[in-house]
């Protein structure tokens, strides 16, 4: 089984799971590492989930747990950078915090709203205008910042569209998507390609494939896997078939970081 590059547990506002439930679960599955990315996104709109945790206390716990599973499992300690252009200061600041081994960026809020919010996020514009939005914060996010490593489910936000990516295409929206992409290569970072999107019923992960493909055509090849996995049971979903869909887009190796450094793996 590959190893998972992104997933949650109690530290995120948005998961009761206990990291100890995770890392037995990728034991079972027979993943040779694990990385744990809880959320943590400054500034996030008021709301129930703040997104938030004691970086100290989330530290200590993780060490902990990397030291005791250090027989069955590489656990690396990670985490999901919400990133938004106005915090230039604090958002590198937490990343060069702690010795992270892993950093995830992920732009989760666009004109101050989370696309989750789904009827406030497109009130007033089209489905199009607001994923074309989106995309053009998520661009001026990655020209942005450089504490990143790889770039988290690139087309989040059409997961919570009303017509989700019924009428989405790479073709609608090439122009800032190849921007994406080159930035992110430019700057040797990394892309994601995230299964939640099949879990949400999408058919597709994230990206979608016409995107992973041209991401390789452009020259892209540091590729993560990642579950986005909130529950046990979603602990590396669709692996199988993401690892498929990568080897027909070109890649041959994936990627799992220690100390911010890449160590790759055949597909």
């Amino acid at each position: 089984m590959y190893s998972d590059c992104h997933m949650h547990t109690s530290f995120s506002s948005d998961s009761e799971t206990p990291p100890e439930h995770q890392i037995e679960e990728a034991i079972r599955l027979g993943m040779k590492h694990l990385t744990i990315t809880d959320h943590y996104d400054l500034d996030f709109p008021p709301g129930e989930l703040d997104f938030l945790f004691d970086s100290q206390e989330y530290w200590k716990k993780m060490t902990e747990l990397r030291e005791k599973y250090a027989h069955r499992i590489s656990l690396r300690i990670g985490v999901e950078l919400g990133l938004q252009p106005h915090l230039t200061q604090e958002i590198p600041a937490f990343a060069s915090s702690l010795p992270f081994d892993y950093i995830i960026g992920s732009t989760h809020v666009s004109r101050r709203i989370d696309p989750y919010e789904r009827e406030q996020f497109i009130k007033g514009i089209s489905e199009e205008e607001a994923y074309r939005i989106y995309f053009e914060d998520e661009l001026k996010n990655l020209k942005t910042f450089d504490c990143y490593d790889v770039v988290g489910h690139l087309d989040y936000v059409v997961r919570y569209g009303p017509n989700q990516n019924r009428y989405y295409s790479y073709e609608k929206y090439r122009d800032v998507l190849d921007a994406i992409l080159e930035v992110i290569i430019d700057k040797g970072k990394g892309l994601e390609c995230n299964t939640a999107g099949w879990k949400a019923g999408l058919g597709m992960p994230h990206p979608l494939p016409h995107i992973l493909r041209r991401y390789h055509e452009l020259g892209g090849r540091l590729i993560t896997l990642g579950s986005d996995a909130h529950t046990p049971e979603a602990l590396g979903y669709s692996f199988p078939k993401a690892g498929e869909l990568l080897k027909d887009c070109g890649f041959r190796y994936y990627a799992v970081f220690q100390n911010r450094t890449p160590e790759f793996f055949p597909l």
